[in-house]
């Protein structure tokens, strides 16, 4: 490249860039251009910093309050059974508060049957296979656990199967609750001297030592005689129909 040619080129550089610098007809395409550019590039940037913080921070975030969560659970439930011996405590106002209950968080692994939503696979740590168990959401009872060919099997309320003791109303009138595959539960044999009505409210007796006493149960809807007992359709609070995790009551006292 020749002197001249050079020079020609510096010179058309400078001309160039004092008109983007002087000339806003010219300034004004280029600048447009750039600023999109950067716009568009601190939109990327932001999102995908946003998306690592929801990866990576947020993702803990949820974690340590779903720990929290667990925790919460397992002690509201030890809680209820506390309240409940200090009630008996003030009431007989001789009895012995002694305490130590053991509670397991689970997990669902699947229905035994796909057809039967009643009946789920457990995963249970230390699974000891001669005891039955109760089964918890929050403080509503979500059903019992019986072993299986040796593994840990949720019977959830509905089903025919699960059984527990119960009280009635607040004269606690005490019973045997069941499912009945259907939407609603049954109380049996309850004795005939106890005055029931419909809105009586169910709990766990705690005399089967599968509960803890005062557990949620339902709400009776309804009342009949038969054989010198009471029975009672019960409408379960415990209704969910995504079970992912349980409280299992491995120890009462």
């Amino acid at each position: 490249m020749n002197k001249g040619l050079f020079s020609f080129f510096l010179i058309f550089i400078a001309l160039l860039m004092g008109a983007l610098y002087y000339t806003n007809i010219i300034q004004a395409p280029f600048i447009s251009a750039l600023n999109t550019i950067k716009s568009n590039y601190h939109t990327i940037v932001e999102s995908v910093e946003e998306q690592i913080d929801k990866h990576f921070f947020q993702a803990d975030k949820i974690a340590l309050l779903e720990e929290q969560l667990h925790k919460y659970e397992n002690n509201h439930l030890i809680m209820q059974q506390l309240a409940s011996e200090v009630n008996d405590l003030f009431a007989q106002n001789r009895s012995k508060l002694k305490t130590d209950p053991k509670v397991q968080l689970v997990r669902t692994i699947s229905y035994q049957k796909f057809a039967d939503l009643n009946r789920i696979w457990l995963e249970v740590d230390d699974y000891n296979a001669s005891k039955v168990y109760g089964l918890t959401y929050k403080e509503l009872v979500a059903g019992i656990v019986v072993s299986k060919d040796g593994r840990a099997l949720g019977l959830l309320n509905r089903d025919i199967k699960s059984s527990y003791a119960v009280y009635v109303g607040d004269e606690k009138a005490p019973g045997i609750a069941h499912g009945n595959s259907g939407e609603n539960l049954l109380v049996k044999f309850i004795p005939a001297w106890f005055s029931l009505k419909k809105g009586d409210e169910v709990i766990t007796s705690g005399l089967d030592k599968i509960f803890f006493k005062g557990l949620k149960v339902g709400i009776v809807l309804s009342i009949t005689k038969s054989q010198g007992y009471q029975n009672a359709v019960i409408e379960p609070y415990y209704k969910a129909n995504d079970p992912n995790y349980f409280h299992m009551i491995k120890e009462v006292k």
